[in-house]
Formats: C-alpha cells, structure tokens, sequence
C-alpha cells in the first residue's frame, strides 16, 4: 500500500491558491482513476482506490499547511508503512511554471508543509515538485503562493494535472521516468510532422520566339509603338 499526500490549505477561500495545487492534483487522479468519495480522516481527508494494481490513499491534510505532518505521520503510523511509502505532490517556487519533478529525501527549502513532514516522518519519503514560479522577491512569496493562478495559467495548470493524472499508475509502480513522459507530453506535446509540405511553384515556360519573322527590323521597331 502507498499514500499520495497533496499539500494545500483547507477551506474554499484558499482553494485556487498556488499552494494548493498538490490538492489540485489529488482531485484530478481521484476523479480520473475511480476513487471512493472523499471522507474526513487521519486529520484531513481521503480517498481510496487502486493505481497499478496496487492499494492507494489519497490524502489531502486539513490541519493547514505548516501542520501537514500531523495528517501524514498519522497515516503512515495506522497503515504501518514506512516514509518511502508515502509520495507528496507540493508546490515548487524554484520550478518554472508547470515544470514536473520527482525526488526522495533532501531538504524542505524552507517550504512549512515539507518541513512539518520532516519533523513527523523523516526526510526519506519521495516528492512531486510541481512548478509555479518564483515572484523574484522574497518578501512577495507569502503573498505569491497564497494568491490564487490567474487565468492566463489555466491553460498550462490544467495540462499539467492531465499528465499527472495520465502517469500515476506509472508513478505508483516506481516507473519515474514514464510519469514524468506522460506530463511532459501534456504539457509540452509533439509538434505535427504530418502536415503536408507545399508543392513547388510551377516553372515559368521559356519564351519561344516565332521561327520565321518576315517583319524587317524598322516594321518590328515600329509595331512597338503602335
């Protein structure tokens, strides 16, 4: 059995915030993949499902994001699982928007969802670092993460959530290099190479002058003028 934890802040008022797409990305693969309905549980709510033939909890803290480890190490601890279990899609400044990248252990960066899991189950737990951009100030971030994506990013937002929600079976089974395939034809698809090229341009015919003239060069001089 694994645990996808998607961290976020409970509430509507915080519900299109860029902190919250890890919950954003929870929705999307329990909607896609035929998760049971969402019910409170373990501080925060859960669904439950399979992905890749094996058991799977979907869990979306409540305890607000600087207290998310509550939620996790309460899991893990009733499932007796270990931290290389559990897999936690969080918001990434450091990323480009709608960069996808996954990674086990290191530090939390300063982000107050990643460090409280620190604290409750270790570092050693795999992570989905989703992409939002930086502000380009320190002093703007709070402000940043807790202001919700505007409409101009809706297009990448939702493709991104598509490809994590076409590779999470991979992901489930350890395959990272197909999950991370299956955002990035999403979020970056193939151009066509189907598209038919144009025909070359028709070649202009030589001009053939008659063979027999019987004009003398002052009447084809005049016949120019008239």
């Amino acid at each position: 059995m694994q645990i996808f934890v998607g961290l976020g802040n409970p509430g509507a008022k915080y519900a299109g915030n860029r902190h919250n797409i890890g919950f954003m990305a929870m929705d999307r693969i329990a909607q896609d993949h035929g998760f049971s309905p969402w019910r409170a549980r373990f501080q925060g709510e859960v669904a439950e499902g399979r992905l890749g033939g094996d058991k799977l909890l979907l869990l979306k803290p409540a305890t607000f994001m600087n207290l998310s480890g509550q939620s996790v190490g309460e899991a893990m601890r009733f499932f007796k699982l270990e931290p290389g279990d559990v897999t936690v899609f969080h918001d990434e400044l450091d990323l480009a928007p709608g960069k996808c990248r996954v990674k086990t252990g290191g530090g939390h960066a300063g982000h107050n969802g990643l460090r409280s899991i620190h604290a409750h189950i270790s570092e050693v737990y795999h992570r989905v670092r989703l992409g939002i951009g930086h502000p380009g100030r320190k002093e703007a971030v709070a402000g940043y993460v807790l202001h919700d994506f505007p409409k101009a990013e809706q297009d990448w937002l939702d493709d991104l959530m598509r490809g994590i929600s076409d590779g999470a079976d991979a992901l489930a089974s350890g395959d990272r290099s197909k999950f991370l395939t299956a955002v990035a034809l999403r979020v970056n698809p193939p151009r066509s190479s189907t598209t038919p090229a144009k025909p070359p341009a028709p070649k202009e015919a030589p001009a053939v002058e008659s063979a027999e003239d019987p004009r003398s060069p002052l009447q084809k001089l005049a016949d120019r003028f008239r």
